[in-house]
């Protein structure tokens, strides 16, 4: 088996792996660049995107599945069944270009034959639901591609299982390593469980409302959100993409948009968004506990809305920001981006504190290392990490790549 790098060797974010045995190839997930533009096709990987026997997306974050849509039709995607659900409700929000998705299912522990590859996936515990790792075998060598995860979120017993009863004979482990550029080796991150306890506190303490601001992808940290809110004795406020988001789990555990403690809030931009794309029966689905935003300010004191940037102006339109308080719960880093960059002032302008709440979706330092320790490969080579040069400090046998460089098992 041959395995070429075709971005990751050096960065976070846009991974793709190439794999070929007996002529036949395919590709382990297809990326966008943490700063790269979806629209720009020359971001795609020098390869026969043609040619590919398949194309496996480990789960459906953006730097894993983003320059999908630029994949010729025909070439198949396996992918999880509710990450499949996931891209597609997302889309129409996000202005994401819908990607072909048709292809094959990434199941749990179920061995999937595509030419002379038997890639089995094993789900994972990561920011992203139905997340998977990889275990690829051809030509009697076994590579195992990590993707993203980590072992402090909702599905921490994920990792647990893993570790504790990994696959054997492991000749290449490609493990990402998100954390060491963030993380010192002897840190670990809260837990979702350890946030829940001081979002709890937190509602209790707040005179009004509480915006939190956290992705809607982000499963585990919305149900953290809703079970801190009804703690707290509050409602959980969210939007038509969220309620979108949440349908597609298929998961009876997921918080819905019709259950107690749960409100839908349209804001304006999606309002007009909703005309404009004909999202009526959509909206029509979500709607039995809709509030208005003259109905925001007397809620605002027992509620807790999941806020995006473009919902400044309905806010003060509302007039319910008197005693309010701001969680950010992602990347600090994405607060001097884009829409986030007014965010600050605009808080500021209010009075409003700001509190970051937040803890990775990728393991620590480490569990990197219980991780590496229990798959015990003959080599590891990091991906998806600005720090490659820090695993031969932490870890054994590493053997480091670069981009584009074609090599054999």
């Amino acid at each position: 088996m041959k395995v070429r790098i075709h971005r990751g060797t050096h960065e976070i974010g846009g991974t793709c792996v190439e794999l070929e045995q007996d002529g036949s190839r395919i590709a382990l997930d297809l990326g966008l660049p943490l700063d790269g533009d979806p629209r720009d096709k020359s971001l795609m990987p020098a390869m026969d995107n043609s040619d590919l026997a398949c194309v496996l997306i480990s789960h459906p974050h953006i730097d894993h599945y983003g320059l999908l849509h630029h994949q010729p039709e025909g070439v198949p995607v396996a992918i999880g069944q509710a990450a499949r659900r996931i891209i597609e409700a997302a889309a129409p929000f996000t202005k994401q270009s819908l990607p072909s998705l048709s292809g094959h299912e990434l199941v749990d522990r179920q061995a999937l034959e595509i030419g002379p590859f038997t890639i089995t996936p094993y789900l994972v515990d990561h920011s992203a639901f139905d997340a998977y790792a990889l275990l690829v075998e051809a030509g009697g060598k076994r590579l195992f591609y990590s993707g993203d995860f980590r072992g402090h979120g909702r599905k921490s017993a994920l990792f647990e299982r893993l570790v504790n009863a990994p696959p054997k004979d492991i000749d290449v482990l490609l493990m990402e390593g998100s954390s060491l550029s963030r993380l010192g080796s002897d840190k670990t991150f809260p837990t979702e469980r350890d946030l829940e306890s001081m979002l709890t506190d937190r509602l209790q303490m707040t005179d009004g409302l509480v915006m939190a601001h956290v992705s809607a992808q982000n499963i585990d940290r919305v149900v953290t959100l809703y079970r801190a809110a009804k703690k707290a004795g509050r409602t959980l406020i969210i939007d038509l993409y969220a309620a979108a988001i949440l349908e597609a789990t298929l998961h009876d555990s997921i918080p819905q948009s019709h259950w107690d403690s749960i409100a839908l809030y349209v804001p304006d931009y999606q309002r007009r968004q909703i005309k404009r794309l004909e999202m009526f029966e959509l909206l029509n689905r979500h709607s039995a506990n809709r509030i208005y935003v003259e109905d925001l300010q007397s809620l605002a004191k027992r509620a807790v809305l999941l806020f995006r940037p473009a919902m400044m102006d309905d806010l003060e339109t509302a007039g319910c920001l008197g005693g309010a308080h701001f969680i950010y719960g992602q990347w600090e880093g994405y607060l001097a981006r884009g829409d986030y960059a007014m965010l600050p002032a605009w808080l500021d302008k209010h009075g409003i504190p700001l509190e970051h709440i937040h803890t990775s979706g990728h393991a620590s330092p480490r569990d990197l290392q219980r991780f590496a320790k229990a798959l015990h490969p003959k080599v590891l080579v990091p991906i998806h990490t600005f720090e490659p040069g820090v695993y031969p400090d932490l870890f054994d046998h590493v053997v480091l790549r670069e981009d584009g460089e074609w090599w054999d098992i």
